[in-house]
């Protein structure tokens, strides 16, 4: 079939019959949904190792290429908790300049993978890598954390965990009181509104309505207006990066070097494969709760046109995220204009009030990345690993500790190839073979030396060849009846051994005859040449099924009749 470009924005769709009832739901869950997301964008900027604009330019550029063009009605995009990990040691380790270049590289492979159609393969990704890596960044983002939740003064963090640690044990002494108090009061604020204040019911005026306003919004405000009411001694984005512009970026062009840029290959298929299974689960997520199906490779295409331009407006990687997309969702979306509304409101907020983020308290943000990490991370899947098979509590746990103390990237390339070795393994021990019996197959009876009828299930390829070889080394001495009705898969290694297999069998004298060749073994057959040595001898060593080719054989042990005498 000829491959056929196709690129539709979900938006399109959407918008057919698109009345005003609809645009106020949108707009309403666009409003709420921005103020979620500018104390996160501007928190994981500073946790990667950014200033804290670029955060928010990647939610409002980022954040409007995916809902214009992205292939789910509801899915909102932007910077993610997942990304922390990985830019902040691009950064650490090459510079900005080339965390520009891997982002930009990474928007290209993710829009190539839309093209091409690859976006359903992300979901062949095992759930045990995808837990413990999401699980081993939840950590990280939360030990990165515990600088400015102590108020620790330390020049630069490190990017791998070792140092981490010793950073922080090293500078225990530089505790800020203040800064401790702050970040316990904003994550008790954080914690609690959501749950308090449902609980109070009709006793609070307006409870409903303040539920609604998410707590992270809710402790930003009281610990920026604490800090500056009592001129509290902790450390803001004011005195730490001078503030947040008040316009719109600027296009950077970086510096760019084959270099630097052979180094960066890594980093980019991480940024990509990551943004991938990021924005498909997050997709797959708001599916379920709008009952409806986004397009995985239209989503590709718009992460990946997203990723390529947002950095060159001082943005950094983005992809789907979760806890966005299910506050648009609860509070009433209906199509993509909800999410280009967020990105709209975040530019008005960036253009009128930029200097009052000056004054919040980096405490604050780390107590909402914390927050964030705990909500994260699947902890209750380490106390249900009892109940799982080995490979999987290996592959789990594996993954964790690699992400947590040496790399994502080997932790994910452990993790699939983990997978891939227990996968083979598994479906090797799947397929089997046993010998046929008279109480099958009665003409089966009485020629056991001569005779031997083998059925094989399973697939059979590189893993499974065994059983082939088996038969090799125990062969009848006159014919052999291979049943391959149940045999669902064939691979080249397969076909190979079938042909090893025929080879022997007429070096020794035996005849060969194979039945219930179907669908793809049987295509591979014909397109390897097997089907054809196989019936060089006599078409009937090739039979529909084994009733038939017992028959077969049967009727070729028997001797021929001899010609009638003169009398």
């Amino acid at each position: 079939m000829a491959f056929q470009f196709s690129f539709r924005p979900r938006l399109l769709d959407a918008l057919a019959g698109y009345e005003r009832a609809r645009f106020v739901k949108d707009l309403a869950a666009g409003l709420t949904v921005a103020v979620v997301a500018l104390p996160l964008a501007m928190a994981f900027a500073i946790a990667s190792g950014l200033k804290p604009e670029a955060g928010i330019f990647t939610a409002i550029i980022a954040g409007f290429l995916i809902s214009s063009l992205g292939g789910s009605r509801v899915q909102i995009g932007g910077p993610a908790g997942a990304f922390i990990v990985i830019v902040y040691g691009i950064v650490e380790r090459y510079g900005v300049a080339n965390l520009i270049i891997a982002t930009a590289l990474s928007g290209v492979l993710l829009f190539l993978m839309g093209l091409l159609r690859l976006g359903t393969l992300v979901r062949f990704i095992p759930i045990a890598v995808i837990i413990g890596f999401t699980n081993g960044i939840a950590v990280l983002i939360g030990l990165s954390q515990v600088k400015d939740f102590l108020g620790l003064s330390i020049a630069r963090m490190p990017g791998d965990f070792f140092g981490i640690l010793g950073a922080l044990w090293g500078h225990l002494h530089s505790f800020n009181p203040w800064a401790l108090g702050v970040a316990v009061a904003s994550l008790v604020v954080i914690v609690g509104w959501q749950r308090w204040l449902p609980a109070l019911g009709p006793r609070v005026q307006f409870s409903g309505q303040l539920s609604v306003v998410p707590g992270s919004i809710v402790a930003l405000v009281l610990a920026t207006a604490a800090v500056g009411l009592f001129g509290l001694p902790v450390e803001t984005i004011g005195s730490r990066f001078g503030g947040i512009p008040g316009a719109l970026p600027a296009l950077v062009w970086p510096a760019f070097s084959w270099e630097s840029a052979r180094f960066l290959l890594m980093p980019t298929i991480t940024l990509a494969l990551l943004g991938a299974i990021e924005s498909l689960l997050c997709a797959r997520v708001a599916d379920g709760m709008i009952a409806d199906r986004h397009d995985p490779n239209q989503e590709l295409m718009a992460q990946g046109i997203a990723n390529f331009v947002t950095p060159f407006f001082g943005g950094m990687p983005a992809t789907g995220t979760i806890a966005r997309t299910v506050t648009n969702v609860k509070n009433g979306a209906t199509s993509p204009v909800a999410g280009m509304t967020h990105a709209l409101v975040l530019l008005a907020v960036i253009l009128v009030a930029a200097p009052l983020a000056s004054s919040i308290p980096l405490a604050c943000l780390a107590a909402i990345l914390m927050h964030v990490a705990w909500n994260m991370g699947e902890w209750r899947e380490f106390a249900r690993l009892k109940t799982y098979r080995m490979p999987y509590r290996v592959t789990l746990v594996a993954v964790f500790l690699l992400t947590v103390i040496f790399d994502l990237t080997v932790a994910v390339e452990f993790g699939i190839l983990a997978a891939c070795v227990v996968f083979i393994y598994r479906i090797s021990s799947l397929s089997r073979g046993e010998r046929l019996t008279a109480a099958e197959q009665p003409a089966l009876a009485g020629h056991d030396n001569r005779l031997q009828a083998w059925r094989l299930y399973g697939a059979l390829f590189f893993g499974a060849t065994k059983l082939v070889e088996a038969l090799e080394d125990d062969l009848p001495s006159t014919v052999l009846v291979l049943d391959l009705k149940n045999v669902i898969y064939v691979d080249s290694t397969g076909a190979e051994a079938l042909d090893n297999l025929l080879q022997t069998c007429r070096r020794q004298g035996v005849r060969l005859i194979v039945s219930g060749l179907m669908a793809q073994p049987l295509d591979i057959a014909r397109r390897t040449g097997l089907l054809e040595r196989l019936q060089a001898q006599s078409p009937q060593d090739v039979q529909p099924d084994v009733a038939h080719a017992v028959a077969v054989a049967v009727a070729g042990l028997m001797p021929a009749p001899e010609p009638a005498g003169d009398e």
